[in-house]
């Protein structure tokens, strides 16, 4: 199955030996371990990323672009086969490619502590921060829509009209719920409508296994772009408070482990800051809190669209599952809003501290 691909890189694959890397949950990775060499070799999950030379233009253009710029900093861009193409497409017409593995390097699949908090959300802030002046014009959308807010609560809207009676009947609650919070669609159009907060080069996958670490801790840049276009801040932003607040993930079906933690909320906060607040406008510094319910609330629609649709679109393991994951984000919802007012005293202590 590697070897034409290897070969397509000058490497030759009796040499090399290739380790599945059980981390990921779009796109398929292997470890490539040579005699004196070392690569990460991926393959693009194409029912996601139905484009695949649309990201290598975009990793080729940032790529460009932050040479020019900060020619110091790390940026993990995939090697160049021998035709000079950063993207290799095999017989099965499956798309490959091949990055330099960083060395003393190493990721994280949970958030343990709020020094990991803080080195990454410091990293997604600088990220944009470098990208700050960048021709947004020259980037494709890989994902288009991917957090278009009122689109999903439309498709959520459309899925409840539709759905069998069943179904309706066992989720009248959490309907009743996705209703009550709606306006944080309408905060999200009107933020987007009036411009109030500007299109920046955003990640869009802003969780901890997309950092890479020293062996020390510290953070050495971001990974894993293929999401990386234009969007809003609250998407980054958003992503982190959804990911690292809580203890317990969306798979959690005891939701008395599902809590916030305001130091961790304090440490994203302290890391973005430092990066992006000579460059973010005064909505995106006010609506900092609003990314966190933004990100929870859409991930609750996007849940309990694909239970009423049958799970067309996420794994289940379990009849019900995404029904679960609804009800676990609509409880981690609640209690992040129940925290707002400790989030606005921290962010108060930041400002009034510097």
């Amino acid at each position: 199955m590697f070897n034409d691909i290897l070969l397509a890189y000058n490497l030759d694959p009796a040499a090399y030996e290739m380790r599945k890397l059980e981390s990921g949950l779009i796109n398929y990775t292997w470890k490539v371990t040579g005699p004196d060499k070392e690569f990460i070799l991926q393959q693009i999950n194409t029912r996601v990323f139905k484009k695949p030379y649309d990201i290598a233009e975009n990793l080729g253009t940032l790529n460009q672009y932050i040479k020019q710029i900060a020619p110091g900093y790390l940026f993990v861009a995939p090697l160049l086969s021998t035709n000079g193409s950063s993207v290799v497409k095999n017989h099965e017409d499956d798309y490959f490619r091949l990055f330099p593995f960083i060395k003393n390097s190493h990721t994280v699949d949970v958030v343990h502590d709020i020094g990991e908090a803080y080195e990454a959300a410091k990293q997604f802030g600088a990220f944009t921060r470098l990208f700050n002046d960048f021709n947004l014009s020259l980037l494709n959308y890989t994902l288009v829509d991917f957090h278009n807010l009122p689109l999903r609560l439309q498709q959520f809207r459309q899925a409840v009209k539709q759905a069998e009676p069943e179904l309706l009947k066992t989720t009248g609650n959490e309907i009743a719920q996705i209703e009550q919070y709606s306006d944080i669609a309408s905060t999200y159009e009107k933020l987007v409508n009036n411009n109030l907060i500007p299109l920046r080069v955003i990640h869009h996958d802003t969780k901890i296994s997309n950092v890479l670490f020293d062996d020390k801790g510290k953070g050495l840049c971001v990974i894993d772009l293929d999401t990386v276009m234009p969007g809003y801040f609250i998407s980054d932003v958003g992503d982190m408070l959804r990911t690292y607040l809580s203890p317990a993930n969306e798979e959690e079906t005891d939701f008395s482990k599902i809590i916030v933690r305001p130091d961790f909320f304090y440490a994203i906060y302290k890391g973005y800051i430092e990066q992006m607040e000579a460059i973010l406008t005064q909505a995106e510094k006010e609506n900092f809190v609003f990314a966190g319910k933004f990100m929870i609330y859409m991930q609750a629609v996007r849940f309990l669209t694909d239970h009423l649709n049958n799970n067309i679109y996420y794994q289940v393991k379990y009849p019900g599952h995404n029904l679960m994951r609804a009800q676990n984000q609509l409880y981690f919802l609640d209690q992040y809003i129940n925290a707002e007012p400790q989030f606005a005293a921290l962010m108060q202590h930041q400002y009034s501290s510097t």
